[in-house]
C-alpha cells in the first residue's frame, strides 16, 4: 500500500494532473457527441448498456440489439467501444490524481481519505469489465450466455455507483477545501489588522 501511496503522491503535479483532466475530458467529449450520438442512431431512443445506471436485463439486452441491427452492432463495436477502451484508464488515472492533489492540499493525503483515490480505479476496472462483456455479447449475438449478461450488468452497477461516490466525495473534498482557504484568509486579514 505504501507503494501505491508512492506513486500517487509523487504524480500530484498541478500541470500533470490538468494534463490529465483534460485529456480525460476530451476523450469523454468525443464519446458524448461523436461515438454515442452515432451509435444511437440505431437506437430509436434506447439508451445503450453503458448509458444505463441502474443496470439492465436480457430482455433490454436483446431489444437494444435487434433495434440497433446489425449496421448498429457494428458502429457499437467499431466506434463506441473502440473509444470507451481508451476512456476508463484516463478516468481512473486522472481523477485518482485529482482527488489525491485536493487532498494533498489539505494535508489528508496520509490519513484515510487517501483511499479515495482508489474510487476511480475502481470504477475504471468496472468499466473495462463492463466493455468486455458487452463487446462478448454483441459479438456473439444473438447466441450469448445469459450469464454474461448478467455478469456485464453488475460491472455496469458498480462502475455507475462506485462514480456516484467518488463524485459526491470530490465535490465534499473541494468544499472542504474551500472552507480551509476561508479560514486562512480570515486568520491572514486578522492577523494583519
Amino acid at each position: 500500500m505504501e507503494r501505491i501511496r508512492k506513486i500517487i503522491a509523487t504524480n500530484l503535479t498541478g500541470k500533470k494532473v490538468l494534463l490529465l483532466f483534460l485529456l480525460t475530458n476530451i476523450v469523454y467529449a468525443v464519446m458524448l457527441t461523436v461515438t454515442i450520438p452515432k451509435t444511437m442512431t440505431f437506437s430509436n431512443g434506447l439508451k445503450l448498456l453503458d448509458m444505463m445506471p441502474l443496470g439492465y436485463d436480457l430482455e433490454y439486452i436483446n431489444t437494444l440489439f435487434e433495434t440497433l441491427g446489425e449496421n448498429g452492432r457494428q458502429v457499437y463495436l467499431t466506434n463506441q467501444l473502440p473509444v470507451d477502451m481508451i476512456y476508463p484508464f484516463l478516468f481512473g488515472i486522472s481523477y485518482c490524481l485529482l482527488i489525491g492533489f485536493f487532498l494533498k492540499k489539505l494535508n489528508k493525503l496520509d490519513s484515510f481519505f487517501f483511499y479515495l483515490c482508489f474510487l476511480p480505479l475502481i470504477a475504471g476496472i468496472a468499466d473495462y469489465l463492463e466493455n468486455f462483456g458487452i463487446f462478448t455479447m454483441l459479438y456473439n449475438f444473438p447466441d450469448f450466455s445469459p450469464f454474461t449478461a448478467k455478469v456485464t450488468n453488475v460491472f455496469s452497477v458498480v462502475k455507475s455507483m462506485t462514480t456516484t461516490v467518488f463524485f459526491i466525495a470530490l465535490i465534499i473534498t473541494l468544499l472542504m477545501l474551500g472552507i480551509s482557504k476561508i479560514k486562512e484568509r480570515r486568520k491572514t486579514s486578522a492577523n494583519t489588522v
